[in-house]
């Protein structure tokens, strides 16, 4: 029982906006792509699966993410009692785990087509190894937003067996996103990752934070804009599109200080609720509701 408890904590399953943050784009990407004249099982099924491989690879994430910072997270408050850290679980167990997290991922990613299945084997590397950037660069939000927002790329091609520019625009509006709340989540450890040495954009833009996170939600918003307009979506999308506008720039860049982490953390989950309400712009835009 203990065991299955340690294994809850180490892949943050009772923490869902982790893999809700990966799952919302897979969601976008598909609902972009899809003909709703079709048959709608494939959709809700492809949804479905999307769901499960944000379930899984988000788990199998956070357990290489903590075997990568172990000794990093011993040093921050927040994360020092993490299984890995605090010794609870060996690394070679959590190396078990996650081999076995991503096997299964992998019986869920064969489901789709061969173009979808070679772009998520594709981006392996890249999501195994973001943990590592914090200790190179500034920007190591970046490349999260690279990596989680991928399944954008795959929910599209799921569909259209092809990737084209509308689905890169959304894409890197979604980077953007990432940039812009990731942004937010560190400012929770910058004191402790200043003083053993990890960089991040929270720290590299300490001084300027809002308007820096202005300048992310910008382009989010351009970026959906200009797809929007490319989908030949209807006027509904372009006027509800004012609601994720109020509420990253009117909420969450209200609610968030960089001084008070848990006003951090009530912004960075606010993010899901974006995430439902661009998935839902995007079926109105297609006059689904």
């Amino acid at each position: 029982m203990n065991q299955i408890k340690l294994f809850i904590e180490l892949t943050r399953l009772k923490k869902p906006i982790g893999f809700m943050l990966l799952f919302w784009p897979c969601a976008w990407g598909l609902t972009l792509a899809y003909d709703f004249s079709s048959d709608l099982n494939n959709y809700f099924f492809y949804l479905i699966l999307f769901f499960l491989g944000s379930v899984l690879m988000r788990s199998a994430g956070c357990i290489v993410n903590d075997i990568l910072d172990k000794e990093f997270d011993a040093k921050v408050f927040r994360t020092k009692n993490r299984p890995i850290a605090s010794g609870k679980v060996s690394i070679r167990l959590g190396i078990f785990y996650s081999v076995f997290l991503c096997f299964l991922a992998l019986l869920v990613l064969i489901n789709f087509n061969l173009f979808t299945i070679i772009l998520a084997m594709a981006s392996m590397p890249l999501a195994f190894t973001y943990p590592l950037m914090k200790r190179f660069t500034y920007w190591p939000q970046l490349f999260l937003g690279i990596t989680f927002n991928y399944g954008l790329i795959l929910g599209w091609t799921a569909i259209e067996g092809e990737i084209n520019f509308i689905a890169i625009l959304f894409y890197l509006g979604a980077i953007f996103w990432t940039l812009g709340y990731d942004t937010i989540y560190g400012y929770q450890d910058i004191k402790d990752d200043e003083i053993i040495g990890l960089k991040s954009t929270s720290i590299k833009f300490k001084g300027n934070a809002k308007k820096f996170l202005i300048s992310c939600y910008s382009f989010l918003i351009i970026f959906f804009l200009g797809g929007g307009y490319f989908m030949k979506f209807n006027y509904i999308y372009f006027v509800l599109m004012l609601i994720p506008i109020f509420h990253l720039f009117f909420y969450q860049l209200k609610t968030f200080n960089l001084r008070d982490s848990s006003s951090c953390l009530k912004a960075f989950k606010s993010n899901n609720l974006l995430g439902l309400i661009i998935f839902l712009n995007i079926l109105a835009g297609k006059n689904l509701i």
